[in-house]
C-alpha cells in the first residue's frame, strides 16, 4: 500500500511516526509532505522519516486563504508522482482536496472541536473522520469514535521509552524540581479572539515559582528579553522526556496539557477554548485543570503545589488512563491496512477497537 501523509504541526509527526515505522516494516511505502514550521523538519529528520517540504505557509486571513491554493497544488503534484492508494492526515485541507481530485480515500483524525473553519474545508472531501470518544461534537455519518487520545500514539509505554531523565537533559541535580510553562502564538484560525495568560500574570507566576523551582518556558513565539533566561533550550525530540519529570505544567497549549496527563504530570490549562479530551481528563481522571481565563491561575497553582505527595499522587491517575484507553497506533495500523472493511466493522461493532489494548 502507498500512503501519503500531510503534516502541518509538530504534534502530527508524533501522531504518525510509530504508525509509519510499523507500516514500513510490513512493506508499505510513504510520501510525507510537511510544512516548514517550528521543529517539524528537525523532528522528521530525527526519526529518519523522508519528507518533502510544502513551505512555511502564510499568516493572516487573506494569506492563509491564498495558501490553500498553493498547498493544494503542492500536495496534488506530489501525489501525482507517488500514486498513493490512500491519504492520511490530522485534518489536512490539502490532503483532502488532493485525494478528492485523484479519486482516492482520505482518512482524517481530528480532536479539536473548535477547528470549525478547517473542518468546513476538509470534511466534504474526506471519507472518514476518526475522533476520540470524548469529542463532544457530532459530525455525521463520516465520524467514527475511538476510545483514546492522539497523544497515546507516542506516549503509550509501548512506544515511549524514558531512557534519560528530564534533569539530565536540563543539566539539573537529582534534587532540583522544575516546572514547565508553555505560551502559544495565538496564530491559528481558531485562536482568534481567544485568551490565555496575560503578560502580568506570566510575571506573577514566575515570581511565585522561581524561589522553589527551576522554571522552563516553551514558547511558540519570541519571548520578551527579560524572560529569555527561562527559555527551554532543548531539541524538539527531547521535549517529552523533560515533561515526564516535571513537577507541574502550566500553559496555553492543550496538546501539551494532555501529554502531561498521560505522563502522570498535573497540568493547568489556561485558555478560553475547551476541548473534549481535556474535559475528560479533568472530570474523569482529575489530573488536568482547565481555567478559561487567568483570574484564578495563581490560586490553582498554589493549591496543587501545596499537596505533599504531588510527585507520586498523579502517577496512579496516569495508570488509570492507560488501563482504560486503547493503543491508538495499533488501532490506526489495523484501520488503514484494512480500509474500507475496517470502516464497516467499526460502524457495526465499535467494541472491536478494544482488541487494541
Amino acid at each position: 500500500m502507498k500512503i501519503l501523509i500531510d503534516i502541518g504541526h509538530p504534534a502530527h509527526v508524533h501522531y504518525f511516526r510509530n504508525f509509519i515505522s510499523i507500516m514500513k516494516r510490513e512493506g508499505h511505502t510513504f510520501c510525507v509532505v510537511a510544512r516548514d514550521r517550528e521543529g517539524i523538519h528537525s523532528l522528521l529528520e530525527y526519526y529518519k522519516i523522508d519528507y518533502c517540504s510544502r513551505g512555511k505557509g502564510n499568516t493572516g486571513a487573506i494569506g492563509k486563504f491564498l495558501y490553500v491554493f498553493k498547498g493544494d497544488s503542492f500536495v496534488y503534484k506530489q501525489a501525482k508522482k507517488f500514486h498513493p492508494d490512500i491519504f492520511l492526515s490530522f485534518g489536512s485541507v490539502y490532503a483532502a482536496h488532493a485525494a478528492k481530485l485523484l479519486g482516492k480515500p482520505h482518512i482524517a483524525f481530528d480532536d479539536t472541536e473548535h477547528s470549525n473553519l478547517e473542518r468546513l474545508m476538509y470534511m466534504p472531501f474526506t471519507d472518514v473522520i476518526l475522533t476520540p470518544k470524548c469529542f463532544y461534537k457530532r459530525l455525521g455519518s463520516k465520524q467514527i469514535f475511538f476510545d483514546g487520545y492522539m497523544e497515546l500514539c507516542y506516549l503509550n509505554p509501548k512506544y515511549f521509552k524514558h531512557e534519560k531523565t528530564g534533569r539530565e537533559y536540563l543539566n539539573l541535580s537529582r534534587d532540583e524540581k522544575y516546572i514547565v510553562i508553555r505560551f502559544i502564538s495565538w496564530a491559528a484560525n481558531h485562536d482568534r479572539g481567544q485568551m490565555g495568560l496575560k503578560l502580568n500574570i506570566k510575571y506573577e507566576l514566575i515570581n511565585l515559582l522561581k524561589e522553589k523551582y527551576k522554571i522552563f518556558i516553551s514558547s511558540e513565539g519570541k519571548l520578551p528579553d527579560n524572560l529569555e533566561d527561562y527559555n527551554l533550550k532543548i531539541q524538539p525530540s527531547e521535549f517529552h522526556n523533560v515533561l515526564a519529570d516535571a513537577t507541574l505544567y502550566i500553559g496555553e497549549g492543550a496538546t501539551t496539557a494532555s501529554e502531561c496527563s498521560i505522563l502522570g504530570i498535573p497540568n493547568v490549562y489556561v485558555n478560553s477554548l475547551a476541548v473534549g479530551y481535556l474535559n475528560e481528563q479533568s472530570e474523569k481522571y482529575n489530573i488536568s485543570y482547565h481555567l478559561k481565563d487567568d483570574t484564578n491561575v495563581i490560586n490553582k497553582v498554589s493549591e496543587l503545589l501545596s499537596q505533599p505527595d504531588i510527585e507520586t499522587k498523579f502517577k496512579g491517575k496516569r495508570n488509570k488512563i492507560l488501563k482504560d484507553k486503547i493503543d491508538v497506533t495499533g488501532f490506526m495500523v489495523w484501520f488503514v491496512e484494512n480500509y474500507p472493511e475496517s470502516k464497516t466493522i467499526m460502524k457495526k461493532n465499535p467494541e472491536y477497537q478494544y482488541n487494541f489494548k
